[in-house]
């Protein structure tokens, strides 16, 4: 299997949400103390005659639990943004509606999580809600699994132009196991993914990638290949995975960062996709990172996750 080193492919990622670190002085996992669990999803689809980006962040901590949507304004660069509280215990804030203008004509958030359920791991709902956006009485964007209280709220009818889900961005916390679900093959199929890893002990450092319950990688020599890439089978289809370890092994004087994973559901065809693989081998420095960067956004959708070590 081929690997290669992908130290710059953060720089095309946005950060994860900062994190307030203590001095550590040993290689010891250090301790979070208000970690803060947040999933983002940045879609793709026309409003107002242009394609603009639509971004969803579930966010919640010790404090907040809420609901950020986000259009890009295409023209100025400032979004519009909503904001929905989700940590309220009153039910009269659960079900809303709010709406702004792009190009003259009013868009609309319509939104009811009053039967919502949530899971102790995620700040997105499981089920019993749903979040419309719509324009011109067609709904561009439908979160949920309340379809039809949607539409018949809204009175809208689906958009012929479905919303592209361009990426997924999410952080999880642990000890030596993670857990995220991850889009990895065309469709929307969500699949359950495990990183463990083994990073103390009389053996060297190994990590562990199993999807939807089977063993599909095993990294060893950590020390050595904190940073790599393999291109794994689902369902015979291939999925490219990165990933970069090297803050859970070497430390700082601002203590431990997370671990950096992406996993890219290969839509390319092999030909095409090993011909890119051996030219950003073959290439070093600036040029490698703009390969890297251009193989990224090019081949479809991605999903970001960042491991955080906790004890």
């Amino acid at each position: 299997m081929t690997n290669f080193l992908v130290e710059s492919v953060m720089l095309a990622i946005p950060e994860p949400h900062s994190k307030k670190k203590t001095t550590c002085k040993d290689n010891k996992a250090m301790k979070i103390d208000a970690p803060q669990s947040f999933v983002t999803f940045v879609y793709q689809t026309k409003v107002a005659e242009l394609l603009r980006s639509i971004t969803i962040s579930w966010c919640k901590d010790p404090i907040d639990h809420f609901l950020s949507m986000s259009v890009d304004n295409t023209l100025e660069e400032n979004k519009y943004t909503c904001k929905i509280d989700l940590g309220s215990g009153q039910s009269w804030g659960k079900k809303g509606l709010r709406s702004f203008e792009i190009a003259g004509v009013r868009v609309d958030i319509f939104w009811d999580f009053r039967r919502a359920e949530f899971s102790a791991t995620s700040p997105q709902p499981c089920s019993g809600y749903y979040v419309a956006l719509v324009y011109k009485k067609e709904v561009l964007l439908l979160l949920g699994d309340l379809e039809k209280d949607a539409y018949e709220r809204t009175k809208s009818k689906p958009s012929l132009d479905e919303a592209a889900l361009l990426c997924k961005r999410d952080n999880v916390y642990g000890k030596k196991m993670f857990c995220t679900r991850a889009i990895l093959e065309d469709g929307k199929t969500e699949h359950d993914v495990v990183i463990e890893a083994s990073l103390c002990g009389p053996g060297d450092p190994e990590m562990w990638i199993s999807i939807d319950g089977m063993l599909a990688s095993r990294i060893m020599n950590l020390h050595w290949r904190f940073r790599g890439n393999e291109i794994l089978m689902v369902n015979n289809l291939p999925v490219q995975i990165f990933w970069d370890v090297h803050d859970w092994l070497f430390t700082n004087d601002l203590g431990l960062g997370p671990a950096f994973f992406v996993f890219k559901p290969v839509f390319l065809e092999t030909t095409s996709d090993s011909n890119s693989i051996e030219c950003l081998e073959r290439s070093g420095g600036s040029n490698k990172r703009e390969l890297l960067e251009e193989n990224s956004s090019t081949q479809g959708f991605c999903h970001y996750l960042y491991a955080w070590r906790t004890i």
